[in-house]
């Protein structure tokens, strides 16, 4: 039986989104033989939690939304796209779980963005009004090479590109981390303007990595694309719950 990765909606609201975004995640996950478990956003937090006790690891997908700058305590100013409820709510429960039962995750764009708010981290609403960035981090969906990233020595995602210093990668976000949340490390930026494009949980035995680019448009093109869903996919292969602590369990 091949691993099962949980996978949310994009959104709740934009269904065209939806049709077009989710194909290269499912794609890609089959490739490398898992089977994507698509999670509605319309679903009880009961339902949910039915769900995510059958699968083995957790994909966090982009999405056109913004996550609502008041769970990091800022003002929503006027670029920032609108917020995603439905979206926020069955993430948080995503996140909770992986991050009870240790169960790896690969957050991509806004999924990234997510996990950071939710390890109480700060995002930069809009990289432009911010004065942040001197390239366009949103270019065309067809441009796979819009910048080169900077990796750090030492870091998982360096071992993947094969020790690379520096790779490639594709770009569609208007959003990114400010202030890195709890635990988390910066792992390649994009040595441009220095906006952070990965983070890896600084932990022995929790896999779990944040990319700011779209590995999954790029899976047939791109080594790097590949490496980061092959090692995914196979961490949550070896994945098993966590022991009860014999206390605990006592306790009971």
């Amino acid at each position: 039986m091949s691993v099962r990765i949980g996978i949310p909606v994009p959104t709740s609201i934009d269904t065209d989104y939806n049709t077009r975004a989710l194909p290269p995640y499912l794609q890609a996950l089959q490739s490398v033989g898992a089977t994507p478990i698509l999670i509605s956003l319309d679903d009880k937090p009961a339902d949910v939690a039915r769900i995510l006790a059958t699968v083995q690891g957790v994909l966090l997908p982009g999405s056109k939304f913004d996550v609502d700058p008041q769970k990091y305590g800022a003002e929503k100013i006027p670029v920032c796209n609108p917020a995603d409820p439905a979206r926020e709510a069955v993430e948080e429960l995503l996140l909770q779980d992986a991050f009870n039962l240790h169960k790896p995750i690969l957050a991509i764009c806004y999924g990234i963005q997510s996990l950071n708010v939710w390890l109480n981290g700060t995002l930069i609403q809009d990289l432009s009004t911010a004065g942040k960035t001197q390239i366009n981090h949103a270019p065309e969906r067809t441009i796979l090479e819009a910048h080169p990233i900077r990796i750090t020595s030492g870091s998982l995602i360096s071992s993947l590109a094969g020790g690379a210093a520096e790779d490639q990668v594709n770009s569609s976000h208007h959003q990114a981390l400010l202030a890195p949340g709890n635990n988390l490390r910066v792992t390649a930026i994009s040595p441009i303007d220095e906006v952070i494009e990965a983070v890896e949980l600084e932990s022995p035995d929790h896999w779990v990595m944040g990319i700011q680019w779209h590995p999954e448009r790029t899976y047939t093109t791109s080594a790097l694309s590949r490496a980061l869903f092959s090692a995914f996919v196979h961490t949550a292969e070896g994945w098993k719950p966590r022991a009860i602590h014999e206390s605990v369990a006592m306790a009971q």
